[in-house]
């Protein structure tokens, strides 16, 4: 078995090719389509033996990789990547229970997706997992999001070209964002230092902050809780 290249548009040299590790034709076809039309070189592989095969010809920025497929499990597969080459990978699952996750980050991956999900939220973790893998994972002059942008030196939030209102504890938690973008940050650290707030003075200010900077709050794209971690802000 041969893993299958999606047929794209010509792409400039060096745009980043994924190999995209999955079971079920009906995600690798989708993923495939959707992540070419955003300037990204595409391969894919049904099962681990196949990506296996594929990368001993081929070098791959990022590796989206199911856990849960017959034979190898994603995981066998992702503990003998990171052992052998430093490919950021971003796993994905049906599974949605912590330990499963655990598991995940344990054998080095990057970043964990629960299926069902969202291809606009897919795209923003493949871009944080790329550019922390570029050494680019440090603060940026602005953060970008969808129709919003967070200038960090003059912590100035705005919609397209209108200027979002912050309060202060709003600016000092978007500028503690754009230090880490694409990396969790536990709530005690989200906390002001002369603060003894509890985690849900903590949550109320992220849910006051979504409303500002997400279009669907309730949905958080950009904005997001990791589960007994904290919270992760992602950017365009």
């Amino acid at each position: 078995m041969r893993t299958a290249k999606v047929a794209t548009a010509p792409l400039p040299d060096n745009a980043p090719h994924v190999l995209i590790v999955d079971d079920d034709q009906k995600i690798r076809d989708l993923l495939g389509r959707y992540l070419a039309e955003q300037g990204f070189r595409v391969t894919t592989a049904q099962d681990a033996a196949t990506a296996r095969a594929g990368m001993r010809g081929l070098e791959f920025d990022a590796v989206l990789l199911d856990v849960m497929m017959p034979g190898e499990s994603g995981l066998d597969l992702a503990r003998e990547l990171k052992a052998t080459r430093p490919v950021p990978i971003c796993m994905l699952t049906a599974r949605s229970d912590p330990e499963h996750r655990i598991e995940g980050l344990e054998a080095g991956v990057d970043d964990y997706l629960p299926k069902p999900f969202e291809p606009r939220e897919l795209l923003l973790r493949l871009r944080n997992i790329l550019r922390r893998a570029a050494g680019g994972g440090g603060p940026s002059e602005e953060v970008r999001m969808g129709n919003y942008t967070f200038h960090v030196a003059r912590g100035e939030l705005k919609h397209n070209e209108e200027t979002v209102k912050l309060t202060e504890r709003e600016r000092d938690l978007l500028r503690m964002f754009a230090q880490r973008i694409g990396m969790p940050i536990p709530r005690h650290e989200l906390a002001p230092e002369d603060s003894t707030g509890s985690d849900r003075a903590i949550d109320v200010q992220i849910n006051r902050l979504r409303r500002k900077i997400e279009t669907d709050p309730s949905n958080p794209v950009y904005l997001q809780t990791v589960r007994g971690k904290g919270y992760i802000l992602y950017s365009d």
